[in-house]
């Protein structure tokens, strides 16, 4: 990448940013647009959020549903993929004997929100191990489906898993839960702005993503998606002014004229909605920028380092190429301790990186975005090498 991209982004100079699939780095223009919408609240609040709020928050979503293939009334702004998730894993009627079926990738806090939930409600949570190294869909659908019982109530997957850096085929998964019933809750914290969506087409009953990662927008921003069908099961985590007492049944206003849905989880009182206000100028410099072009690169040097590191450690890698997120790359390197050497790749080299165990295996996780380079590449496999002796 060039030089002219990472003059793009605020980041310090003094650190080799390779974690971008953590919390994403905003570019310079969609952090000035962020900021322009908090200094027009600032400079009358009462009107903008008594009066303009609604009318201001409906733009993105029509901007944002464009992008990922749905329409406005489908999604909602909420502050990150895990708000949205819990939106959703505390509205289901849940009741003891009743199974969470989801696999053994799952990201921390939300194995943390179904554990609240089934101590809440009395459900059973089963956890399926997916075959590794994944090397086919088949392997991936055909070890989810076997976890299906006539108890299970909830299918939770992740679309791309965070510790081990996977895109799962969800496709056929959702189909099968639909067909029997069951309801697909579906974590795409890492995957707007990383892979192409199309939410309606993929047929989830609910979806949650990120928008401050991938997308690049502010901290702050993401969204959940619900088909109609499925909205009025929810209730929102705080009640507010959107709440109604009307019926919620598919059609239904909400208190301010949208679905009960977006209305009662977006309306809050007050708080800074200039994070999600931002997702247009997100979208608008990707656009400019032709960011699905500069991906491809980045993919391409992401798969070109984890091959350097695999030759170098002699370990293969979680999965088939086919499975593999296209600008994270989760590498397996010799056992060791992944605290110290974060810490050490942090102190000594200025490199930040994710480095941890998943089960029994020890993982750096690389992400490569467009402000990253190739000597910054090569800059980790020495350090990584030269911290592990290799």
């Amino acid at each position: 990448m060039s030089d002219n991209l990472s003059s793009h982004f605020l980041l310090r100079e003094d650190v080799t940013f390779l974690n971008h699939g953590s919390f994403g780095a905003c570019p310079r223009p969609v952090f000035e647009a962020y900021q322009a919408w908090q200094l027009e609240l600032e400079r009358e609040p009462v009107e903008f959020l008594g009066r303009k709020l609604t009318e201001h928050m409906r733009l993105p979503r029509e901007i944002l549903a464009a992008e990922l293939g749905t329409t406005a009334e489908n999604i909602v702004g909420v502050t990150n993929a895990t708000t949205g998730l819990n939106i959703v894993a505390q509205s289901l009627a849940l009741k003891p004997g009743d199974q969470i079926l989801t696999t053994d990738h799952e990201y921390s806090a939300l194995e943390k929100t179904w554990a609240y939930v089934a101590r809440k409600t009395g459900a059973e949570i089963v956890v399926v191990s997916i075959p590794m190294p994944l090397e086919t869909e088949a392997q991936f659908t055909d070890a989810v489906i076997a976890g299906m019982t006539d108890r299970t109530r909830v299918l939770f997957l992740s679309h791309i898993t965070s510790a081990t850096a996977l895109v799962f085929p969800i496709e056929r998964a959702i189909e099968e839960a639909r067909r029997r019933g069951i309801f697909s809750v579906i974590d795409g914290a890492h995957a707007p702005g990383h892979i192409p969506l199309a939410l309606d087409a993929l047929g989830a009953d609910f979806y949650a993503g990120n928008c401050h990662k991938w997308m690049m927008a502010p901290k702050g921003s993401a969204f959940l998606h619900a088909r109609p069908e499925v909205q009025g099961l929810l209730d929102p985590l705080v009640i507010s002014h959107g709440w109604t007492a009307q019926s919620k049944e598919l059609g239904a206003k909400g208190a301010f004229g949208n679905s009960p849905f977006v209305d009662e989880i977006e309306m809050q009182g007050t708080r800074d909605p200039a994070p999600w206000l931002a997702v247009p100028a997100a979208l608008k410099f990707r656009a400019e920028n032709d960011w699905w072009a500069i991906a491809d690169h980045c993919s391409a040097l992401a798969r070109e380092t984890a091959a350097r590191v695999a030759e170098m450690t002699g370990l293969p890698p979680l999965s088939a190429e086919t499975f593999r997120a296209p600008q994270m790359a989760a590498m397996p390197i010799p056992e060791c301790d992944p605290p110290e050497v974060h810490k050490t790749l942090f102190e000594r080299y200025g490199i930040e990186i994710p480095v941890y165990r998943w089960q029994n295996r020890c993982i750096a996780r690389v992400s490569v975005q467009g402000y990253n380079s190739r000597p910054q590449m090569d800059k980790l496999v020495s350090a990584l090498g030269e911290i592990l002796g290799l």
